[in-house]
């Protein structure tokens, strides 16, 4: 292909360093890139990015669907509403509104004429159980808390204030019982409630 001199324009002879007719030197020519080349070298790394990060995603979807079969097929749940019993492989929890407890579940004593309120559950797992019941009653909390404290004895820290009274006995390294009386609660139409938590534990002492 010939060349020419950029500033006069004289056929440039080939391998010339400079124009022999006004002595400008000769710039060789560059070879042109191939249409597109840097483009399609562009497009083949964000191509590779892309894959890797499709990969790494598809990756952590799969573990989390795995997770979430494996929770799905370990954990089985019966019953509706209230009333809903929940299977683990580490033991069972019963939300039940209607069960009732008896005094040796609870730890102590039912609160004489107290009628049962919500939020009543037990639990059940390999290193212990819990049994926690909600009652009510119309009795002041100060007669309320004079029957406990009479069951409990010595035994049992209060801590006591205006509106409620937490009491706390440890029955042994492995079992306690926490009652809790509120005054006037606003979900019982002012009425005392007693909430009791009993705890047991199978572990080692």
């Amino acid at each position: 292909m010939a060349s020419f001199c950029t500033k006069c324009g004289s056929e440039l002879s080939p391998g010339v360093q400079f124009c022999k007719s006004c002595g400008t030197p000769v710039t060789p020519a560059q070879p042109a890139a191939a249409p597109g080349n840097s483009g399609t070298s562009a497009l083949k790394i964000v191509l590779i990015i892309l894959a890797v990060f499709i990969g790494l995603g598809i990756l952590g979807a799969g573990t989390f669907g795995f997770f979430v079969w494996r929770v799905a097929h370990a954990v089985h749940v019966s019953g509706s509403g209230s009333d809903v019993t929940v299977h683990t492989p580490g033991g069972m929890l019963t939300a039940n509104t209607s069960e009732t407890f008896s005094a040796s579940d609870l730890g102590t004593d039912i609160y004489p004429g107290a009628a049962a309120g919500k939020g009543s559950m037990r639990m059940s797992m390999p290193t212990g159980s819990m049994v926690s019941a909600v009652y009510v009653t119309g009795d002041s909390k100060d007669q309320v808390l004079a029957f406990y404290k009479t069951r409990f004895g010595s035994d049992a820290s209060v801590f006591d204030s205006s509106d409620g009274t937490v009491l706390t006995v440890n029955k042994g390294q492995q079992e306690s019982v926490v009652v809790t009386i509120t005054k006037g609660s606003s979900e019982y139409a002012g009425k005392t409630e007693i909430h009791i938590v009993h705890s047991t534990s199978k572990k080692p002492s």
